[in-house]
């Protein structure tokens, strides 16, 4: 592939696991929510689909961001970064594989049977999410090892590109077509949540194989309590390095935006009626953008840098948010998929390479990763959890105003409230990205010009 010429075997490889990842991030985050709107609706509480979807995202964050800093310590000791990545890889795919029995389990029976269906679906979505987002982890720290400081921007932002003409693409292209040949719903998701498993697996083969961890402290006795220890001293390290500590704050509310839209594009799509064959195609165009979007952030931050070019991303994603909460048709959606493909990608990678230079010890990439990750994490725990808070809040002002209750509404009038007070949980999302946008814009240009001039 001449994209690839001028590369490393090992930049190589570490990028291929950007193209084995994202069968996930489009399987998993964008199909499986359409799939469990569908069980919850013949739930005994369908008028919470969007909520309930939002706060087990939260959930799965949460555990992934309190033990990212233990799981990043560990990964650097001697030889353990392989290993533990290797173990969250095989906690993800498992997870996968079980959602492909879901589609063929009875929710149609009764409240209670879609109950037990739809708990199945947001466990294994969860452990999923865990195995993904803690394999990023050491995935992330294997960027020090695999490439050069001068390199880390091209190799980290063409590994999103690589990821969106892979695992982001294919997948989704087998699962339209096998709809359009008119094989059954529930069979396709049987057929694709089993292939996101062995997708996701077979091409994390060239990291496994070539990638390896370039020193890390050997392991003594003691070793795991130093470790506990040892992240003391890093919140400290991270603290007292001013321009550090304001672009992780920073990040922690950008890219809440990022993960919120991602990970509730299609339920709120949902939530308004729209026709969810039109939202996969307009998703499908999302990853085929996305390489091409990659490419010109690369070129574009040679030319104005990094900084710059994550500040463009913070921008889109901020009209995003506002877009969104107008947004009534699937033209709509159409128009707001291609804003995503502009920055989605760009904007995640240049951020990783922008931390990965600031890390002061590169051997210890693994536990300054491992903040990195609690951040985006805690900020992906407030999204979800506040769209589907203010949805939930405003569902049940506008069922009050009406005189009614989730128990007595009917089905159509559930529809018109979710529909209703859906762009409201989405509007929520720019209090927490103008946030990030304060502190990136403002704060951080001024403490990154004091520690460069000590004035």
């Amino acid at each position: 592939m001449g994209l690839l010429k001028g590369y490393t075997r090992q930049e190589v490889s570490w990028m291929m696991y950007d193209w084995a990842n994202s069968v996930h991030s489009v399987i998993v985050v964008t199909i499986l929510p359409i799939f469990f709107d569908t069980v919850a609706d013949h739930t005994a509480d369908a008028v919470s689909s969007m909520s309930t979807w939002g706060y087990a995202t939260s959930i799965a964050m949460a555990i992934v961001a309190i033990a990212a800093p233990f799981l990043g310590v560990f990964g650097d000791l001697r030889g353990m970064r392989k290993k533990l990545f290797t173990a969250f890889l095989a906690v993800g795919v498992l997870a996968c594989a079980g959602l492909a029995f879901t589609p063929g389990m009875d929710f149609t029976s009764s409240t209670a049977a879609a109950g037990r269906t739809a708990t199945t679906i947001l466990v294994l979505y969860i452990v999923s999410v865990v195995g993904f987002d803690a394999s990023c982890i050491y995935y992330d720290a294997f960027l020090t090892d695999v490439t050069t400081e001068e390199r880390m921007d091209r190799v980290s932002t063409l590994g999103y590109g690589l990821g969106y003409i892979g695992g982001s693409t294919i997948p989704l292209v087998i699962f339209l077509v096998m709809n359009a040949v008119g094989i059954p719903t529930l069979t396709c998701l049987t057929v694709i949540f089993a292939l996101t498993a062995v997708w996701w697996a077979v091409f994390s083969i060239p990291l496994l194989k070539n990638c390896e961890q370039k020193g890390g402290k050997p392991y003594q006795k003691g070793a795991v309590a130093a470790s506990f220890r040892e992240v003391g001293h890093t919140i400290r390290e991270i603290i007292a390095d001013k321009p550090m500590l304001l672009y992780i704050l920073a990040y922690f509310f950008y890219i809440d935006g990022v993960h919120t839209v991602i990970n509730m594009a299609t339920s709120y799509g949902t939530n308004l009626g729209l026709d969810s064959t039109g939202m996969l195609l307009a998703l499908l165009l999302v990853q085929v953008l996305g390489l091409p979007f990659c490419l010109l952030y690369i070129k574009l931050s040679e030319k104005f840098g990094a900084r710059s070019m994550v500040g463009v991303g913070i921008g889109v994603y901020m009209f995003i948010c506002v877009f969104a909460f107008f947004m009534k048709s699937l033209w709509q959606f159409w128009l707001l998929a291609v804003l995503c493909a502009t920055s989605q990608g760009g904007i995640q990678a240049l951020s990783r390479s922008m931390y990965g230079r600031l890390i002061p010890d590169k051997e210890r990439s693994g536990e300054f990763f491992g903040f990195f990750d609690i951040f985006g994490k805690f900020s992906s725990i407030i999204g979800p959890a506040l769209v589907g808070f203010v949805s939930a809040l405003a569902a049940d002002a506008i069922l009050r105003r009406q005189g009614l209750t989730a128990a007595t509404a009917t089905p159509e009038q559930v529809e018109a409230v979710n529909a209703a007070a859906g762009p409201y949980g989405i509007l929520s999302v720019l209090l927490v990205i103008g946030a990030g946008a304060l502190i990136y814009f403002l704060a951080l240009p001024r403490a990154m010009k004091k520690a460069q001039t000590g004035k």
